[in-house]
């Protein structure tokens, strides 16, 4: 059983290279395909790490620790005060 040799005629030539062109594009489709997926990864990546409000929550954290620190001064001073009154 040996193998058939394939005749080279014009239209096996036209077949193989439409065979080819087919893999090709459908090589070029399948790599966009990848592109566009990690393109619209990346994006929402992007979105999710801006849209969290990290930013915005650092912000109200800092400003309720400067609050408390203000409250925290008042109160040393006031302290302070005191203890000078009473030893004088």
């Amino acid at each position: 059983m040996g193998s058939r040799r394939r005749g080279s005629t014009f239209t096996r030539f036209l077949e193989d290279i439409v065979d080819d062109t087919k893999g090709l594009v459908d090589d070029l489709i399948d790599r966009a395909k990848d592109v566009e997926e990690d393109v619209r990864d990346t994006a929402s990546d992007f979105v999710d790490d801006d849209g969290d409000g990290e930013d915005d929550r650092d912000a109200t954290e800092a400003a309720a620790l400067r609050k408390q620190l203000d409250e925290l001064r008042a109160k040393i001073d006031q302290l302070t005060a005191m203890q000078k009154g009473a030893t004088e």
